[in-house]
């Protein structure tokens, strides 16, 4: 509220001088204020001297007397008196008609805020302020909702990473925020944005002045294609910022339209993709040197989705399979594998079920134009980046080289699980090569304990079969009926007992391989049975006519000699000669006995393992023992001789007391550690007497003598020992 004195007659136009215009009844006057819905008053000597009943109701009193003889700094909130006092300078300007807002103390304590607008006049000769008041709380409510409003919208524009502008038609920014600022003005200290988000570091600058001619041409005519078809788009462009630094910047354009539908700018959603282009650039470089490697490499890969279809192949792939790369990719592997045995289509098929890797797997090919070609596969999960099952990666490494050079220069020591580095064991791992990807029957002798079963094994799992059934029958633990319909399986009825269908273990093994055990005791009717199944491939269960085709690869085992059983009518020559197509005889533990150092190592490790112990090995006295022993039971006898020493040590190294009595307390082997004392390796009879105790065992007899297995055979050539017995 504003002090205003008496108005001259030429001022009549800026006050409200009511001198001329109020009724002249007074009692009229009062009528229309006491009516009015606005809150009048007036002032007279700097209190209140008339208050209507609508400004009572506003400041929430009852009755006008409340309010007569009170001052407006009386009812001013207190936390607004200074704010009421600068701007009404306690009625000073007495030019100036006001209009103040302001809060307002209620009756109850309450403030509410108001607007107030005033002047002066005579009335009855005395210099009066006549104004009116009205309630704006909800007003201010609202407003401040929308400032908050305004604000939040505010911050979120500006905090916004992306650049944010709105561009006119000539290319000059109207309005930007500070993402804007950060990618087109770099890190300057751009200070506080105004309410109206225009940033002085950008607006008014032309996008002329961020970019070389050649490249303002580009986003010129990029602009102008949006505006003349009316939908947004996307470029990128590189500029200069003010602090020099040069900048890959990806636009997004949309059109400003006025309310009318006219084009009146560009609204534009910037980013700095710098980075994202430097990564790009290396990713793609990475991408290259990655498919130069590809390539490159000799090895043959080829990656397939879930559904076994190609997915990618190198070039090697065309020099190991029968294949063009061109034609085969999308399609599935099996259609284009037509050339070849396809084993190595097993290997993915296991990957992509178990989704585990499958390494060093061994397999011919079978390759019409490289008949005798040995690769290595290797298969993998295929994964993307968020670590997604895609397929399978199939890595195939051409081994036919290195079989050969391995055969001829490397001494094996291991073969899948079977342990030896004897000249007869690598013999027989070179045999195993051959045979494994052939579906040749196959016979193996040996003693008990020898290994047969792991050598049967090696057979299967190193062959295209290996991810098929492997059976195992023991044809010496059952009667000749209950082998029958174990063997061929029966039918419901076929016999007491016999009350729903049974499959045997050849249909079991169809696609893989069975190993008969112990083959030597079979029956004769068996015998027959078995015949027909090696020659016909077919099979009739017990109580059916109708024969059965089956796929199955056939392994014998005997520790029998069957040769002589033949020649006394017990074994079927026919059966004799079908079983033994190829025959791997497994020497005895005591005919080797320079593998017995690598077997004891494998089986310490296994059992620390097992009994979680740490031994670290025999002690010489136990490998004297070792080498003197006889090993009627074989490697499974050692191996039970190691467990039975493992239970009972307890330190890291065993020693006698640790091993079974029959090995512990052998007399023989006291006889021969005594000869062992007196023994001159001079003397010929001496070498004669270890080569016969060790039943002409080289490498065991010079263990007796206490020298190397290559200075015993000097020694024979010295003294011209040429006549060696059989053993």
């Amino acid at each position: 509220m504003e002090n205003v004195r008496n108005a001259s007659p030429d001022e009549k136009d800026k006050k409200c001088v009511v001198d001329a215009s109020l009724p002249q009844n007074d009692t009229d006057f009062k009528a229309i204020c006491d009516l009015s819905h606005v809150g009048l008053f007036m002032l007279q000597d700097g209190v209140l001297s008339y208050v209507n009943p609508y400004l009572c109701n506003i400041l929430g009193f009852e009755r006008p007397d409340e309010l007569i003889g009170k001052t407006f700094h009386d009812l001013v909130h207190p936390r607004d008196h200074v704010r009421y006092n600068l701007e009404i300078q306690e009625f000073k300007d007495v030019d100036t008609i006001g209009l103040h807002v302001f809060r307002m103390t209620r009756k109850d304590g309450t403030a509410i805020w108001v607007r107030t607008d005033s002047s002066s006049t005579i009335l009855d000769g005395k210099e009066v302020y006549f104004g009116h008041l009205n309630d704006i709380t909800k007003f201010m409510e609202v407003e401040r909702g929308y400032r908050d409003s305004l604000e939040r919208y505010r911050k979120m524009f500006d905090e916004v990473v992306d650049g944010l502008a709105e561009v006119d038609l000539k290319g000059n920014v109207i309005l930007a925020n500070q993402g804007a600022v950060r990618i087109w003005a770099g890190n300057l200290d751009v200070g506080n944005i105004a309410a109206d988000f225009f940033s002085s570091s950008v607006t008014g600058r032309n996008f002329r002045s961020y970019m070389d001619p050649e490249t303002a041409k580009t986003v010129s005519t990029a602009y102008n294609h949006i505006y003349k078809t009316g939908f947004p788009g996307k470029l990128s462009y590189e500029i200069t910022r003010r602090d020099g630094v040069r900048r890959m910047v990806e636009d997004s354009v949309s059109l400003i339209r006025s309310r009318k539908g006219d084009i009146t700018g560009f609204r534009v959603s910037s980013r700095d993709i710098t980075r994202r282009m430097e990564e790009e650039k290396q990713l793609a470089e990475h991408k290259s040197r990655l498919e130069a490697i590809f390539q490159s490499v000799n090895d043959a890969i080829i990656t397939v989705d879930p559904e076994l279809r190609v997915i990618e192949a190198n070039k090697s792939t065309e020099n190991i399979c029968p294949v063009v790369i061109p034609e085969i990719i999308g399609k599935p592997l099996s259609q284009c594998l037509q050339q070849c045995s396809q084993s190595c289509i097993e290997v993915l098929k296991q990957t992509l079920e178990t989704k585990k890797a499958i390494r060093e797997y061994r397999t011919e090919c079978g390759h019409q134009g490289h008949p005798w070609q040995l690769v290595s596969v290797n298969s993998s999960p295929l994964l993307d980046p968020a670590g997604r099952f895609m397929g399978a990666v199939l890595v195939i490494r051409d081994i036919t080289l290195l079989r050969n050079l391995e055969r001829e220069l490397r001494e094996r020591h291991q073969f899948q699980n079977i342990i030896g580095k004897s000249k007869r064991m690598q013999d027989i791992y070179n045999l195993l090569e051959d045979l494994a990807d052939l579906d040749t029957t196959v016979l193996i002798t040996g003693e008990s304990g020898t290994g047969k079963e792991l050598i049967a094994r090696a057979l299967h799992y190193g062959g295209q079969r290996a991810f098929k059934p492997f059976v195992t029958v023991n044809c010496s633990a059952l009667t000749e009926s209950l082998l029958e319909s174990e063997l061929f399986g029966h039918v419901r009825g076929a016999f007491t007992g016999a009350i729903r269908d049974k499959q045997g273990r050849f249909q079991l093994a169809d696609g893989g391989t069975i190993l008969l055990d112990e083959i030597g005791d079979i029956s004769p009717l068996i015998q027959l049975k078995l015949l027909r199944v090696l020659q016909e491939k077919e099979f009739e269960p017990v109580g059916e006519s109708n024969p059965r085709k089956v796929d199955v690869r056939v392994v014998a085992c005997t520790n029998k000699d069957l040769k002589e059983k033949v020649n006394n009518g017990e074994f079927r020559q026919d059966l004799y000669y079908r079983l033994k197509v190829m025959e791997i005889a497994l020497p005895p533990l005591r005919d080797r006995l320079e593998d017995l150092l690598l077997l004891v190592d494998h089986f310490c490790r296994s059992f620390n393992e097992q009994f979680k112990k740490r031994i670290e090995g025999i002690s010489d006295e136990v490998l004297r023992r070792f080498m003197d022993y006889a090993w009627p039971g074989n490697v499974r006898e050692l191996q039970h001789a190691m467990e039975h020493a493992f239970v009972l040590c307890r330190g890291e190294l065993i020693t006698p007391e640790h091993l079974p009595a029959e090995i512990r307390d052998d007399e023989k082997m006291e006889n021969v550690a005594k000869n062992r004392k007196r023994a001159d390796t001079n003397d010929v009879q001496a070498i004669l007497d270890a080569l016969s105790a060790a039943r002409w065992n080289k490498t065991k007899a010079a263990h007796f003598l206490g020298i190397s297995r290559r200075t015993l055979h000097r020694k024979i050539n010295e003294h011209n020992i040429m006549d060696i017995p059989n053993k």
